[in-house]
């Protein structure tokens, strides 16, 4: 049974991913701030719980996971904040690099070795922001961009391994993401994403044939909407 360490499971995106890849037979070792096992109900799911915007605890939980034998790395964990640069807080910017592109990059060089063992997978679950500019979202997208960035160049080195790298870039998905935010998704289904889309983005490249790698995978919604709160 293959192992996968899925980042930010303990909600939205993340947690819809690791549900899918449970029933897809998977092993999942889930890693958030907070988690239990509550909501998963699989012998197969093992929660990990770690800070991930925080130096020591995302150490502490790289070094766990070094032992096992993993074949697939999701990094889901993320927030953002949106403002003007001069009002975002010290703090903000530090947790927001750290959470959204710092964790990602240790977690891949703790893991990087068993996932090119076992020929596997690294998905980053990015964001639209890394790919167009807007207003507000200066460090949000800074971060996104620099996610994407790592893994464009992650996949070039290594490509005489069989680990397939892959950015995922969704546009605004219905999640918490935006419980302590101005704004949100619209009531609209055309004019959002559903959780359970990036999931069977996920599984459409787990399933690929596997001389077959979709390097960037974006997903918009086929209309724009949002709603103020």
């Amino acid at each position: 049974m293959q192992i996968v360490v899925v980042t930010g499971a303990s909600s939205g995106i993340g947690k819809e991913i690791s549900l899918r890849l449970l029933k897809l037979g998977y092993r999942v070792l889930g890693v958030s701030r907070s988690i239990t096992d509550k909501g998963f109900e699989s012998e197969n799911f093992t929660p990990f719980q770690a800070d991930l915007s925080d130096e020591k605890s995302t150490s502490k939980v790289c070094e766990l996971l070094k032992k096992e034998n993993v074949s697939i790395l999701i990094n889901s964990a993320g927030f953002g904040r949106f403002e003007p640069h001069e009002e975002l807080s010290a703090r903000v910017i530090k947790d927001m690099t750290f959470l959204n592109l710092t964790a990602p990059m240790l977690l891949a060089n703790a893991l990087l070795r068993s996932l090119k063992k076992n020929d596997g997978y690294l998905i980053n679950i990015n964001s639209i922001e890394a790919i167009k500019t807007s207003k507000f979202a200066g460090v949000y997208s800074a971060t996104k961009a620099g996610l994407k960035a790592f893994g464009d160049s992650l996949f070039e080195e290594s490509r005489k391994s069989g680990l397939s790298v892959t950015n995922i870039n969704p546009d605004m998905t219905q999640s918490n993401f935006y419980e302590e935010l101005r704004f949100t998704t619209s009531d609209k289904e055309e004019e959002k994403l559903f959780s359970s889309d990036i999931a069977d983005a996920v599984e459409h490249i787990l399933t690929m044939r596997k001389g077959a790698v979709v390097s960037e995978y974006t997903i918009r919604s086929l209309r724009f909407g949002i709603k103020k709160k």
